[in-house]
């Protein structure tokens, strides 16, 4: 119970489109501030959005700014993660992430919970 859940992830070609979404039962996702962050194989967790508790704020990695939008639905209890003009170098393992801390964390040590990941592949 309280298990952060990512679901949208699949396959899709270069110049596609995927919408993350991250849910949990039993933990109200407005008391945090929710994350995106993404692994490929053999390289380190990195950070690629964020966005305040009430959704006022959102901060991006660099390589995802124009392309990918954060956003969530506190009534729904959802956050998601919209993914335009997808390249193969998006191709990873996608975790959803929620902190007790304010702001836009973007470091992994920032937050508390974590999804088990959903696997996004981007094919040339």
């Amino acid at each position: 119970q309280g298990q952060l859940e990512e679901s949208g992830g699949g396959l899709v070609q270069g110049g596609g489109s995927l919408r993350l979404s991250c849910t949990a039962s039993g933990r109200a996702l407005s008391r945090y501030a929710m994350g995106w962050f993404r692994q490929a194989p053999g390289k380190e967790r990195k950070f690629v959005a964020a966005i305040t508790r009430d959704g006022g704020i959102t901060n991006y990695a660099d390589s995802v700014k124009g392309r990918f939008t954060i956003s969530r639905d506190n009534a729904k209890n959802t956050v998601y993660l919209q993914m335009n003009s997808l390249k193969p170098e998006d191709t990873a393992v996608y975790y959803c992430a929620a902190s007790k801390n304010y702001g836009v964390p973007i470091t992994t040590g920032s937050y508390d919970y974590w999804g088990q990941g959903t696997q996004v592949t981007v094919s040339s």
